[in-house]
């Protein structure tokens, strides 16, 4: 360990290229200095920051023991990994990517088994009839225990799965399963269905900072900088200037403004031209009031970063670490 900030980011695959996808949208540019077969790397422009190139679970281990600082992972491999996980680390951001459910999946000729209560009953009339607990295949053993123990299943045991998880059933080895799905067309391809209630955890890749790493001044500022373009970036990518020309407006037009649509006034000239922040979701809404409003045409400009002098992902980290 070197007095270097760790940044940790997934070292193949579609993680690997969302994830720079993502460092890059805030100006942050991942370099391997030998190709895609170094391991170790650098942020461009940055001197006090190492990126660690790793798989997705060495990120959560690294992590979890203060080899890294920053890491990106999923959410799914931080809570079936570490069961205190609140505890060791803080979830900066979700990214908006990697995004997978785990969850409980029974045989679709169970017609009868649609949620965790059904399946509590059907476990227990397994245990009496055969003398044997329900076999449940599944590779998140720690996540399906504490979900069963919550949903009040007992009559079960773990079969730990070590290849295609889905098709336990089929090969007779366990009566159902949990595993994690992003369309569910793999499940209902092996005859099997997903219970109602039966999502565990609702996952996808985050940010996330390591409270057992050491974080001295240097891995600190050097993680202001990097959390403050990604907050400037998230800000900007969600948000639009929307701008129009409306000869009379008073305060009462802002405040409207805001209450319908949380759109602050950015530049208000004296010949009635005016540009408002707005969330990208309420754009049209926002551009049809304004047109009744008096404006003749309304533009949307998209933007590039919004810096603040408050830095909330920051600030998070901080509150944290003490």
């Amino acid at each position: 360990m070197t007095g270097n900030l760790v940044l940790a980011v997934p070292s193949k695959g579609r993680l690997q290229e969302n994830a720079a996808a993502f460092f890059a949208r805030a100006g942050l540019d991942l370099i391997q200095g030998r190709g895609a077969r170094d391991y170790r790397g650098r942020i461009a422009g940055f001197d006090t920051v190492e990126v660690a190139f790793l798989s997705a679970s060495e990120i959560v281990t690294q992590l979890a023991a203060g080899g890294a600082h920053l890491g990106i992972t999923g959410e799914d491999l931080i809570r079936e990994t570490v069961p205190d996980a609140d505890a060791k680390f803080e979830l900066l951001a979700p990214l908006g990517f990697g995004h997978a459910n785990v969850v409980v999946a029974v045989p679709q000729a169970w017609i009868d088994v649609k949620t965790m209560a059904d399946l509590e009953d059907v476990a227990a009339a397994y245990r009496a009839k055969r003398g044997e607990r329900m076999r449940v295949a599944t590779k998140y053993v720690s996540l399906t225990r504490r979900f069963f123990a919550a949903s009040h299943v007992t009559d079960y045991r773990i079969v730990e799965s070590t290849g295609a998880t889905e098709g336990a059933p089929a090969a007779g080895t366990a009566e159902l399963i949990v595993d994690i799905t992003t369309t569910g067309a793999t499940l209902a391809a092996n005859a099997l269905k997903v219970l109602d209630d039966g999502i565990i955890l609702r996952s996808e890749a985050n940010l996330v900072a390591s409270l057992a790493a050491p974080w001295g001044k240097t891995q600190r500022e050097a993680a202001r900088i990097i959390l403050s373009r990604i907050a400037a970036e998230e800000v900007a990518r969600t948000t639009r200037e929307v701008s129009a020309r409306i000869p009379e407006v008073d305060v009462e037009f802002f405040a409207h403004a805001e209450v319908l649509f949380a759109a602050r006034p950015r530049r208000h000239l004296t010949d009635g031209w005016l540009t408002l922040a707005c969330p990208t979701t309420k754009v049209p809404a926002l551009a049809d009031w304004l047109i009744t409003q008096g404006a003749a045409e309304v533009t949307v400009s998209a933007l590039d970063y919004i810096f603040a002098a408050e830095n909330k992902l920051y600030d998070r980290l901080l509150a944290r670490l003490g």
